[in-house]
């Protein structure tokens, strides 16, 4: 009997901050046949990059079974670690590199998983990257609105 074939997604990301490091957002939308799925969330004290890779970590999670992904996102350190550094990094014991326990995290979101990444040009009118950016940067403008409120009442 032949191996299915696995379900090909793509899993559109795109993070914020608000200050580096600052309140952050993140935002990705995962395509499959046809069909769209938003997500997003926040942190209250964290950095562009590490709401790049959560955008994807968060993806990757929302998948029920062992998928063909394209990433497709606006950051050339995700893009580039995906496609790239990311064997070099394991080899070495992740000695010098940052964002050591999301990249762990991305690492196990990925098992079973065959995943190439593709950047692209943000704020370049790509319609899924813009809405993306706005997903990251709503949630990342909603926590610094309910720190603000936390600190000042």
């Amino acid at each position: 009997m032949k191996s299915q074939e696995k379900k090909a997604v793509t899993l559109y990301s795109d993070g914020s901050s608000l200050g580096n490091p600052g309140p952050g957002g993140w935002g990705a939308i995962l395509e499959y046949n046809g069909h769209k799925k938003e997500i997003s969330g926040a942190e209250s004290e964290t950095t562009n990059n590490r709401m790049e890779l959560t955008a994807v970590i968060e993806g990757l999670k929302r998948l029920k079974e062992p998928c063909r992904v394209e990433v497709v996102t606006d950051s050339s350190y995700v893009a580039n670690a995906i496609n790239s550094w990311l064997k070099g990094w394991i080899a070495k014991d992740f000695k010098k590199v940052k964002n050591v326990d999301l990249w762990q995290e991305y690492l196990e979101a990925a098992k079973g998983h065959d995943i190439q990444a593709t950047w692209i040009r943000g704020h370049n009118g790509h319609i899924e990257n813009e809405r993306c950016d706005t997903l990251a940067t709503e949630a990342a403008k909603q926590i610094k609105k309910e720190l603000e409120n936390e600190r000042f009442g």
